[in-house]
């Protein structure tokens, strides 16, 4: 019978690792869609795999299913390698984007197939699909065929038959992508709630960072077949590892510049838009080009002396508030949340500041 309602064991996530890779890399005809990543994956937890389309997510989730093999490294499962294991034999379970379900079977014979190849009786065959589909809170359905349901009840159905076999790991490929957005969110809760009850590993594939903010302990956020970060979703946000990060997740206004010293965690960067001393990453040294990157809420409008100048040249009405973009004078755009009534007029001056303390400095962007 399916563990349910098993105590999630948050401690893991800093020991041994369910899973792990190490230089994996994977070529397609000479095309780099994996460039040698590490990464590391805790029991019991919801990581993300997040980035744009052709940033390498889906292969590197079709390695660790067993569906493609790796050009070169290594990927373990509990401590053993994968290497030359088939998807049939990992105890890895993977729910697709299209969910693939049999029409011609109903909803019990969809969930109970994969457990026709197990030593089970049929009392305890009938009794885990049972269990898998109370779970999906799909036990009504239980007799119809996959065209009588909806596209969130499909998806129900096709996550009930990857968990009736208790897998150590499961693997969602945009799953939620076919769902409007109303039914997008319910289901982000109703994930989130199941992998905590099971306490299992889900590993998801997605490019919707606000999904990837919902449901993840961690996310590794991929860029052109490689990892940039690795992170909680509010260290991902606030302390972003890149700029690409920096921009890719919230859109941060970014400013390069230079750094014209560093003492500890601070360094004071010279940008178009003034001097600031705020947070850094390690490493970053005097001299080297680095991007301040500054979230748009944390921009305020202020009047007198200190901060600087800009023209607005859009607004946009957002319910509680204005989304409000302006270009300062060394033609950089920067946007900001306005939490007031109006909005400052398209073609007006303003002055803008933030915390410093707040900022945040990350290495310029290799180039090439």
């Amino acid at each position: 019978m399916i563990a349910a309602d098993r105590a999630k064991d948050t401690s893991g996530l800093g020991n041994s690792p369910l899973l792990q890779g190490i230089a994996v890399h994977k070529d397609y005809g000479g095309v780099h869609a994996v460039r040698g990543v590490d990464f590391r994956i805790a029991q019991n937890s919801y990581v993300t795999l997040l980035g744009p389309s052709g940033c390498g997510k889906t292969s590197l989730l079709r390695m660790i299913g067993g569906f493609e093999a790796l050009s070169s490294g290594v990927l373990e499962l509990d401590g053993q390698s994968l290497d030359g294991v088939p998807a049939s034999r990992r105890p890895v379970n993977t729910v697709f984007q299209n969910y693939a379900l049999f029409p011609h079977l109903s909803v019990e014979e969809n969930v109970g197939f994969g457990l026709a190849y197990r030593s089970l009786s049929k009392a305890e065959m009938a009794s885990n699909v049972e269990s898998a589909l109370a779970l999906v809170q799909m036990s009504p359905m239980a007799k119809r065929r996959p065209r009588q349901l909806s596209g969130g009840q499909q998806q129900r159905v096709a996550l009930a038959r990857a968990i009736v076999n208790e897998p150590r790991l499961l693997l969602l490929d945009e799953t939620l992508s076919a769902l409007d957005r109303r039914m997008r969110k319910d289901m982000q809760i109703e994930l989130k709630d199941l992998q905590r009850r099971l306490g299992m590993t889900f590993l998801h594939v997605t490019h919707d960072q606000e999904e990837a903010f919902a449901l993840s302990d961690e996310i590794i956020v991929m860029n052109n077949g490689r990892i940039e970060q690795q992170a909680s979703p509010a260290e991902i946000y606030r302390r972003p590892a890149t700029a690409y990060v920096a921009d890719f997740i919230g859109g941060a206004n970014l400013a390069p510049g230079r750094i014209l010293s560093v003492a500890g965690e601070t360094a004071v960067i010279d940008t178009p838009l003034g001097r600031f001393e705020c947070p850094s990453v390690a490493g970053l040294q005097e001299g080297d080009k680095a991007v301040l990157c500054i979230r748009s809420e944390l921009l305020r409008l202020q009047a007198g002396e200190g901060g600087f100048e800009a023209v607005v040249t859009h607004t946009v009405f957002r319910g509680a508030e204005w989304l409000v973009e302006a270009k300062t004078q060394g033609g950089i755009v920067i946007s900001l949340i306005v939490d007031e009534p109006e909005p400052p007029l398209v073609g007006s001056a303003v002055r803008l500041g933030f915390d410093p303390a707040r900022g945040w400095i990350v290495s310029a962007p290799t180039e090439g």
